[in-house]
């Protein structure tokens, strides 16, 4: 049995003590993602981006955050372009409140009825040649969403970072396990290495502040940032290919695209920076394109010792 089988057999129940009172509010969490997911797409749309919109408005720690990191990134923005980018990225980040409750709890033939793939056919070639491939993907507020496309679309296992949160925890694995090929923990480098050199598929999306063992300072937006090289190793490990994976949402009611890269060539090289800094050259290209989508809100910039200041203090 492999490693992500073996989490998903762990998650067959719920732990008792997430019956305890202080799991209440997470409950109830749960219980409003069920309700979300019975909405209409539109319905859930229009939720989403006004709850977004109004917590852009408060003058809150989330709303410093995604002011600091547009000014770090987006240094020729003017200030009133910044604000008008910021108050559209919290209505962006709302909706994914609603694409979670659809991620868990939808089913394939809703879902697929949303999306539009470009590249698939990259990822069916490599997979039919019994070829390990990483599903390269990025912290875009279509995160949930865009790794439940790819379950739903093929046999992928998908990479999670557990929460400290015992409940949300496994919630998490429990419904993202019934809707995948299997779940892996994102410090679990022997349960990805199982599944690559076996000839899976794993979605991967390690673009976050990274300061465990083995963090590197790699530039992002040409700011410093604490940055974790797993990609390059398993590759290396594994022989598996990358495929760059990213996820658009449309205007309007029109869904979204899911771009599937051709697999990168010469990766990995013998410099696990150069390669990080070649997969956030790849984000920075989109989160230009589509700058209102990518997640602003997260402290990406916190360095790795004294030597880089924190910018959020």
């Amino acid at each position: 049995m492999s490693g992500a089988e073996e989490q998903g057999a762990a998650v067959v129940g719920w732990p008792w003590r997430t019956f305890l009172p202080w799991y209440w509010p997470a409950w109830a969490g749960l219980g409003l993602l069920r309700f979300l997911a019975r909405l209409r797409y539109p319905t859930l749309l229009r939720i989403g981006a006004g709850l977004g919109g109004a917590l852009g408005r408060l003058p809150s720690p989330q709303r410093r955050v995604v002011r600091r990191n547009l000014a770090l990134c987006l240094p020729k923005l003017d200030a009133v372009a910044r604000e008008k980018l910021a108050a559209q990225h919290f209505r962006e980040a709302g909706i994914s409140l609603g694409e979670t409750a659809l991620a868990w709890f939808a089913p394939p033939s809703r879902l697929l009825a949303l999306v539009r793939f470009e590249g698939l056919a990259e990822l069916d070639r490599w997979q039919s040649a019994g070829r390990g491939v990483i599903l390269l993907a990025a912290h875009f507020t279509t995160l949930e969403l865009g790794a439940r496309f790819a379950t739903a679309a093929r046999r992928v296992h998908a990479v999670y970072k557990p929460s400290s949160n015992l409940l949300v925890d496994a919630a998490f694995r429990r419904y993202r396990v019934a809707v995948s090929a299997g779940m892996v923990a994102s410090d679990d480098i022997r349960a990805m290495v199982r599944v690559l050199k076996a000839g899976g598929t794993v979605w991967y999306a390690p673009d976050q502040a990274f300061r465990a063992k083995g963090a590197l300072m790699v530039p992002f937006f040409d700011v410093p940032a604490a940055s974790n090289p797993a990609t390059s190793r398993l590759a290396r490990m594994t022989g598996a290919v990358v495929l760059p994976y990213f996820v658009e949402r449309l205007p309007g009611e029109d869904g979204y695209v899911v771009r599937i890269g051709a697999a990168l060539e010469g990766f990995p090289s013998d410099d696990a920076v150069a390669d990080t800094l070649r997969h956030h050259r790849l984000i920075e290209a989109e989160a230009r394109r589509i700058p209102a989508q990518y997640l602003w809100l997260h402290k990406r910039f916190k360095g790795l010792s004294a030597d880089y200041p924190d910018p959020y203090v």
